[in-house]
């Protein structure tokens, strides 16, 4: 990944990996509390609105936090 993604993405991204030893959905539950306990609600709109988007390079355990955060 380059500088110019943004800073939500690389976050959660690097969650994704932290977690990522874990089974499928536990995971991705996981990373979904991680983000809601410990994220600024701007920071997790803004994650929504990058996923909605569709941006290139998220880990599919992001895509899949931010469905169970909605």
């Amino acid at each position: 990944m380059t500088a110019t993604v943004p800073a939500e993405c690389r976050m959660a991204n690097d969650i994704a990996r932290n977690l990522g030893h874990l089974p499928g959905a536990e995971a991705a539950e996981a990373v979904a509390g991680h983000i809601d306990r410990f994220w600024d609600p701007r920071m997790r709109t803004r994650l929504h609105e990058f996923v909605d988007a569709g941006m290139e390079g998220l880990d599919p355990l992001v895509v899949a936090a931010v469905k169970l955060l909605r």
